[in-house]
């Protein structure tokens, strides 16, 4: 499978915040997020795992109650049922890998 950005619209899950689910197969899914400064994804969990790159931007991220700031070339790993989410210190980009795919993101 192969997914140019022009052919997938953003949907706007939350103030400030834009997502556009990309390649798919198998049991992956990948999905771009948008952030404009001060939006927050709130802190939530759910059952899959989910590897994420910052492409731009500083976020303060929050996993199992901890804070930490990231930004531009870091990543991170959330594991199945963790609590996290992300306050958008700057405008930025993350690139996000969940399994198995999100059912509730299609």
């Amino acid at each position: 499978m192969i997914v140019s950005p022009d052919q997938v619209e953003f949907v706007a899950p939350s103030p400030g915040v834009e997502r556009r689910v990309l390649a798919t197969g198998g049991g992956l899914m990948s999905v771009e997020f948008r952030f404009r400064k001060g939006a927050v994804g709130a802190v939530h969990s759910h059952p899959h795992q989910q590897v994420g790159y910052i492409i731009s931007g500083r976020f303060e991220l929050e996993m199992n109650g901890e804070k930490q700031v990231v930004s531009a070339g870091d990543s991170y790993y959330v594991p199945s049922g963790a609590p996290h989410g992300v306050v958008a210190l700057e405008d930025g980009v993350i690139f996000d890998v969940f399994t198995p795919q999100r059912e509730d993101f299609k």
